[in-house]
């Protein structure tokens, strides 16, 4: 099984020579087994790379084309998590069918708040207007089926409704909470304690991706803006057991260097805390999945 790292940024893309080895892309990943439809992790401006890797394999395929079959798992609905849909080439075929899971929102249905986020004059097109079949579903602290990933989806401390994931598919199990603040918003814990729907979702995962976009100094003065630090990050992979740490959500004011040194400290301090990997995720990132033979060996196979 493999995972692909198509946007790793938070907040807002970013381009630039500083930005040209971790990439600029905002959150998307894409989870993928044989014999399975792939499960994307949100909808950020990496979605239109994944889109265009889709209809190359469909072109190369051709005549035989398959039909595109997917399953999203939305965290939530800030701009950096949504911004690749209407890029989204598969979207603009009728034989596409893609069912879109995230949070439920007192101001209507998933479908609605979306529509309501892509419209005239915010945007020439909507949801409605793309020829796949595009469906959604409102979800919270509930266990579901995506495509063929069993799915368990928890709130989040975050702004805003925000779910974090943990999905099982092939035998591994990944944890996704790309924006999580601690203290903050929706089911935070006292005095930055781990909330507990943070480490039922990460309790022994193969690989966690969780948000780091602060240093402590950054944290001090945005402490309320619903993002964690790479020590926080390491501490929810150690307090869960976690086999593999991906360092993710990257602040778009951190260049290729400040990352390189970040993760440098992270990988110090993980081997002190017994966190068997960590890794700073990059755009284009390919990770595999390897059968683990020992609990103090890491479980992937990918750029460090």
């Amino acid at each position: 099984m493999g995972l692909t790292f198509y946007g790793v940024r938070g907040s807002t893309p970013c381009d630039g020579p500083e930005f040209a080895r971790f990439g600029g892309n905002t959150s998307c990943v894409v989870l993928e087994a044989p014999g399975h439809p792939p499960v994307i992790l949100d909808l950020g401006t990496g979605l239109r790379t994944y889109g265009r890797v889709v209809e190359a394999a469909r072109a190369d395929a051709a005549p035989h084309e398959p039909p595109f079959r997917a399953s999203v798992l939305l965290s939530h609905l800030h701009w950096d998590h949504v911004q690749g849909l209407p890029f989204f080439a598969p979207l603009f075929r009728s034989d596409s069918e893609v069912e879109v899971f995230g949070p439920r929102h007192a101001d209507g249905s998933l479908a609605e708040v979306v529509a309501g986020l892509m419209r005239p004059p915010y945007f020439p097109i909507r949801p409605d207007d793309l020829a796949a079949d595009l469906r959604f579903t409102d979800v919270g602290d509930d266990t579901f089926d995506a495509g063929d990933a069993r799915v368990t989806s928890r709130w989040v401390p975050h702004t805003g409704p925000t779910l974090g994931f943990r999905i099982d598919l092939a035998g591994r199990r990944i944890a996704y909470l790309p924006d999580h603040g601690p203290g903050c918003g929706h089911g935070a814990g006292a005095d930055g304690a781990i909330a507990a729907g943070v480490l039922e979702l990460c309790d022994g995962v193969d690989v966690l991706i969780h948000d780091a976009q602060y240093t402590p100094d950054e944290y001090e003065q945005r402490s309320g803006w619903g993002h964690s630090t790479v020590d926080y990050a390491l501490r929810v992979a150690q307090e869960s057991g976690a086999r593999s740490l991906a360092l993710f959500h990257h602040d778009p004011g951190h260049s290729d260097d400040v990352l390189d040194l970040l993760l440098e400290a992270a990988v110090d301090r993980a081997g002190r805390l017994d966190i068997p990997h960590v890794f700073a995720a990059r755009d284009a990132q390919n990770v595999t999945l390897e059968p683990v033979h020992a609990a103090s060996g890491p479980p992937t196979r990918g750029m460090p």
